[in-house]
């Protein structure tokens, strides 16, 4: 088949995650992102989009957008409460979209003559979004008997919603966070995709090392990081350890920085963990994150060291103090995460939902 991935960056490298497992399994498949990633992820075709992540945008998305769905937190949000519908807030910003679009317009179809836009057979939305937010082209392909993914990778669902236009013409909708299980009835949840065979385990360090506990917020309100950076602060004055906060850095920094750390924590707060934890425990590096309701009743067996705010400086201290702990989670971390999210599983996954196996 020709699949088409359309996402407005290459968030967390997944979009392209999807890609390369369908080329795995004998696909065509290729990406299209709005605009580059700022954490240097791989692209595909990058259209590089003015007005996108752009200071003169956020700027002006502080005036004139809800203000709910510029609050990032890491608290679960209530179906009731959510706007789970995208509309523009006011006149003002409908007309500022339209004009960013008007500019992007060009640039588009010629995009759509060089790869042959509307002769792939699959069409997925990584983020449910398409080039326009009046839905134009999904509307196309929908004419044309298209078949059509939404996937949603988190703050896309949480704070800013789907789009009614796009919504209704998609085939399937998919989540890889399992809080959106509460907020868009029907959607199905897979985990998320990821490559254990790009990640060397890291080498077991020796006896007496000063213990390294790196922590990666891309957004520290989403992280629950007031929570997390003062307490491995305060260890600091009691045990031999030291705070690695890996933040503004390329995503090889990143990982650089996590290969050298012997604990990771990922997040406090209801949301669950993400990509960052799956880089840490395929390192072989314990990991800590709040967990969401339920996941460990559908996910049975998982290596996380489940804490919050209540918990976690005694939950960290058993690690730093039990060498053989830390071995043992590393140990079973990077067999689960092989098992359980290997990208080709959840590709399968996605296309048997729209009966493409």
């Amino acid at each position: 088949m020709r699949i088409l991935h359309i996402a407005p960056t290459n968030i967390a490298g997944v979009p392209i995650a999807f890609v390369r497992a369908e080329r795995a399994l004998g696909h065509e498949s290729r990406l299209v992102t709005l605009v580059r990633d700022r954490r240097e992820y791989e692209e595909d075709i990058c259209l590089n989009l003015p007005f996108i992540d752009f200071w003169g945008t956020r700027l002006a998305k502080r005036f004139l957008s809800n203000p709910d769905k510029l609050h990032v937190t890491n608290q679960r949000a209530m179906a009731s409460q959510h706007p789970c519908e995208w509309q523009p807030n006011n006149g003002f910003e409908k007309a500022l979209i339209r004009f960013r679009e008007s500019l992007w317009a060009a640039k588009i179809r010629n995009l759509f003559d060089e790869i042959d836009f509307w002769n792939f057979d699959v069409y997925q939305l990584d983020g449910g979004l398409e080039f326009f937010r009046d839905g134009r082209t999904v509307k196309e392909l929908h004419a044309r008997g298209k078949k059509m993914v939404c996937c949603y990778t988190g703050s896309d669902l949480r704070t800013r919603g789907i789009l009614p236009e796009i919504d209704r013409l998609s085939s399937v909708n998919v989540t890889l966070e399992f809080d959106h299980l509460q907020l868009v009835p029907g959607i199905h949840h897979v985990l998320f995709p990821f490559e254990v065979e790009r990640f060397q385990p890291r080498e077991r360090e020796p006896d007496g090392t000063r213990i390294r506990i790196a922590h990666a917020p891309t957004n520290r309100a989403a992280k629950g990081s007031e929570i997390i950076i003062p307490t491995v602060r305060r260890l600091e004055y009691e045990l031999p350890v030291e705070l690695v906060l890996i933040e503004n850095v390329s995503h090889e920094r990143s990982l650089e920085l996590k290969r050298t750390s012997h604990i990771f924590i990922d997040q406090i707060g209801e949301l669950g963990y993400g990509l960052n934890s799956l880089e840490a425990l395929a390192m072989g590096v314990p990991t800590c994150s709040s967990l969401p309701d339920q996941f460990g009743k559908r996910y049975p067996g998982h290596p996380f060291v489940a804490v919050d705010a209540k918990t976690l400086k005694q939950e960290l201290v058993q690690l730093i103090q039990h060498p053989a702990l830390r071995r043992a989670i590393s140990a079973h971390a990077r067999e689960w995460v092989q098992r359980n999210h290997d990208s080709r599983v959840t590709v399968r996954k996605i296309h048997a939902l729209i009966d493409l196996s």
